[in-house]
């Protein structure tokens, strides 16, 4: 019997370099064939991923050895490496420095799954500058939004 049992969810944030809206529709299928394998690689599961042309909302199951920063930052440079390399216009890609990452209770996994994916409506009603800082207010997080808006 394993000696190790861990459900941790993270609901991982972030831009593209300068709020650019670089992610088109047909980018965005496509896109997480890149996010998956990159998770996967760090020992953890993508579980949904929303695309937006100049944000993600991607939400993961973390492995037993994942740390939230390496994770991050390996989804990052696959993700742009693939993009780079598979769209002819996007050679000169890159996702924000920075990133928000919030936990996910088990209990609440299945609405912040519909969420992530409903990223097209929800984004009628609220920009991605005030999606986020509603996260980091409900999360109890200081901020100052001088330092991470483009």
């Amino acid at each position: 019997m394993p000696d190790v049992f861990l459900s941790m969810h993270v609901h991982l944030v972030f831009g593209t370099k300068d709020g650019q809206p670089w992610l088109r529709p047909a980018m965005a299928e496509r896109l997480v064939e890149a996010f998956g394998p990159a998770a996967a690689d760090q020992g953890c599961q993508l579980l949904a991923a929303g695309v937006m042309p100049e944000h993600v909302h991607l939400l993961v199951a973390l492995g037993r050895l994942a740390g939230v920063d390496e994770l991050v930052r390996a989804i990052k440079s696959r993700s742009a490496d693939f993009l780079r390399d598979t769209f002819a216009d996007q050679g000169r890609f890159a996702w924000q420095s920075g990133y928000g990452a919030f936990s996910v209770s088990f209990s609440s996994l299945e609405r912040v799954r519909r969420y992530v994916l409903n990223q097209e409506a929800h984004h009628r009603q609220r920009t991605f500058q005030d999606e986020f800082v509603a996260l980091l207010r409900r999360h109890q997080l200081a901020h100052d939004e001088h330092f991470y808006w483009w």
